[in-house]
């Protein structure tokens, strides 16, 4: 019978100050919430019990095991079993304790930011410094859990002797996933995109909607996520709308007939802007920037606070001037002729004498000029 109340004793008084401590860490934590309500630290740090509760019940149950009466070889088969516990809620408690801290430090700090593109930056580089320190925790978690066997102990010193040329191999062997390692702290620390950020890469237009260690995450218009290496932000040209301010600038491209009045297309673009929202009205302007045999160009162009409004800008002028253009001025539009071509003066280069449309042109080698559909 002692043999058995013995251990339910030593597991059940255990359990009892472990739940004991746990309610009553949680009760300080809440006093101290609501106390400092200014900071959101101490109501973060409540989600640290239960590995809290898991640390202090291992750590009482590695002491006072052996009062349990149990044999020898069992002893030490469970003092290894706790250790490995104990050092795995420890690394639990320091992984929650460090996000508490830094989501803390983030809601404080955005909380009286009043500029975006700054409060980014620190998002990004909290995030990034979140990572780190959870892979740092983990490591030496696992490395201190090996070495609780002695024949990972006994291979020590060889393993020390031998870490210059393991060292040596495995750069060379994670030489990409090295590069993408130090390329995110430099995004990092150097500031050159944030998550939140417009960017075009690839030819594709999005939003920067992750960043990690190793790899960036970009959420695309229509929704779609381009995963690419953040290596690629620190070794290829790309275009950062976000960087330095997040208004943009952008232009509408019109195909017209020579005979399109642009003056009026210049008033109708006023108008069509300040019926838009999304227009920031910092500029705006309307000018033939090329001509064809057929048609000329006309640039049309707007500004807007952001790439998601300067899209929305661009398209609704495209589409009412086009409109406005079907209805008032049909015949701005592109076309292409089919009636007869306007015959030369008489008398053109050379003295040639040239007859009307439809008729010979005389001379040597001159083909005839027919009306359309000859």
């Amino acid at each position: 019978m002692e043999n058995v109340l013995r251990p339910l004793t030593v597991i059940g008084g255990s359990v009892v100050l472990t739940l004991l401590a746990g309610w009553l860490l949680d009760l300080l934590l809440r006093r101290a919430d609501a106390r400092h309500y200014e900071t959101p630290l101490w109501g973060l740090l409540r989600r640290c019990r239960r590995p809290f509760q898991l640390v202090l019940l291992a750590a009482l149950l590695r002491g006072v095991h052996r009062r349990a009466g149990l044999s020898a070889d069992h002893a030490v088969g469970v003092a290894r079993a706790l250790t490995l516990v104990l050092i795995g809620a420890a690394a639990w408690l320091l992984v929650r304790i460090a996000t508490a801290v830094v989501d803390s430090a983030y809601a404080r700090y955005a909380a009286g930011a009043e500029e975006s593109a700054r409060m980014r930056r620190i998002r990004t580089q909290v995030t990034l410094i979140h990572r780190v320190v959870t892979a740092v925790i983990v490591v030496v978690a696992v490395a201190a859990m090996l070495l609780t066997f002695p024949a990972m102990r006994a291979v020590g010193a060889s393993v020390l002797a031998s870490a210059g040329i393991v060292g040596i191999v495995a750069g060379i062997a994670a030489q990409s996933t090295l590069g993408n390692l130090f390329a995110g702290l430099q995004i990092a620390f150097g500031d050159t995109v944030r998550i939140g950020d417009t960017v075009v890469v690839d030819g594709e237009w999005g939003r920067v909607e992750e960043i990690t260690l190793t790899f960036l995450v970009v959420r695309t218009w229509d929704e779609r996520r381009l995963t690419m290496p953040v290596s690629y932000f620190t070794g290829k040209p790309f275009e950062n709308w976000s960087r330095g301010g997040a208004e943009v600038t952008g232009t509408v491209f019109l195909h017209v007939d020579h005979s399109a009045p642009v003056d009026l297309m210049r008033g109708r673009l006023q108008e069509i802007l300040a019926a838009c929202p999304a227009w920031d009205g910092r500029s705006s302007s309307l000018v033939v920037t090329d001509s064809t045999p057929t048609t000329m160009q006309v640039r049309a162009v707007v500004t807007a606070k952001d790439g998601d409004d300067l899209w929305t800008v661009r398209c609704e002028v495209r589409e009412r001037l086009i409109a406005w253009l079907c209805a008032e001025h049909p015949y701005a539009l592109p076309k292409v002729s089919t009636g007869p071509a306007a015959a030369p003066p008489a008398g053109g280069p050379g003295g040639t004498p040239v007859t009307g449309a439809g008729g010979p042109v005389t001379g040597a080698g001159a083909p005839p000029v027919t009306g359309a559909g000859s």
